[in-house]
């Protein structure tokens, strides 16, 4: 079971990274986040 929590939180976190670095500054800055933001969120998305 934690082995498939593991990667479902892997997956997550890179569909994360993925969709957000996808975005110009432009739609970041609107969102209120910075470039360098995207890999700390995408931790936090998976954080319980």
């Amino acid at each position: 079971m934690n082995v498939a929590r593991t990667l479902n939180n892997w997956r997550k976190y890179r569909q994360t990274v993925t969709e957000l670095g996808r975005m110009s500054n432009r739609e970041l800055n609107d969102l209120g986040i910075a470039r360098s933001d995207i890999h700390r969120i995408a931790r936090a998305s998976v954080a319980l």
